[in-house]
């Protein structure tokens, strides 16, 4: 079983939570770099390690800004960088990001946010399922904050990465376009119904356990 270590750090306006995994190999694995592209490029220096996917949870601007730059930076080094997301989600990312982002944020006075938003984005390498594996991770999909939202779950050592699915003390809004309350519903509950040890690294918030935010009558 792979070992490795898990790194964060809180980037952009939203403070979004970037993690990055560190595997005895020096190989990492960046997951929802939402900003802050040098922060991370340092850290990842810093750690002696290089990048070989990029994972995102789903496609909100804030997960996914500084991809393009963290993407171009090794590139020039010659190293690969595999971005990967859930196919639901894949039109936030590509050629066509800034069009979604653009027709989702208008409705909630967000553009704003988008200012600093590539005009070119680099397309998805993968586009994952319900069940494929990356690394030590096997992928769930849990819509409901964003159709294509996913986690990635390590189940030998009891991490998950939940995105904007799952917080400490909270849940993902749904209110946002593509947001779907029945489905976060579901997808709460199939994230209830793993071990209570399980620890959550989530999207936003301090890291928690399936155990504390489960509801009592589960």
């Amino acid at each position: 079983m792979q070992q490795y270590k898990v790194h964060s750090l809180t980037v952009g306006p939203i403070a979004t939570n970037c993690y990055i995994i560190e595997t005895e190999e020096r190989i990492g694995i960046i997951i929802d770099p939402g900003y802050d592209a040098q922060a991370i490029i340092a850290r990842m220096e810093a750690l002696k390690i290089v990048p070989r996917y990029i994972l995102c949870t789903h496609g909100h601007f804030d997960h996914i800004l500084a991809i393009p730059d963290i993407r171009n930076h090794y590139e020039q080094k010659q190293i690969p960088v595999e971005i990967i997301i859930h196919r639901m989600d894949k039109d936030y990312i590509g050629k066509n990001a800034l069009i979604r982002h653009r027709r989702d944020l208008a409705g909630v006075g967000g553009l704003a946010f988008l200012e600093r938003f590539p005009r070119q984005f680099p397309e998805a390498s993968r586009i994952v399922e319900e069940g494929d594996r990356i690394g030590p991770f096997t992928v769930l999909h849990l819509p409901g904050h964003t159709p294509g939202s996913a986690a990635y779950f390590d189940e030998h050592r009891g991490i998950i990465f939940t995105g904007d699915t799952l917080f400490s003390g909270g849940v993902g809004r749904t209110d946002l376009p593509g947001g779907d309350e029945i489905a976060l519903q579901a997808s709460l509950r199939r994230l209830y119904g793993l071990p209570g040890s399980t620890r959550v690294y989530s999207g936003h918030g301090s890291e928690t356990r399936i155990e504390r935010e489960r509801p009592r009558h589960i």
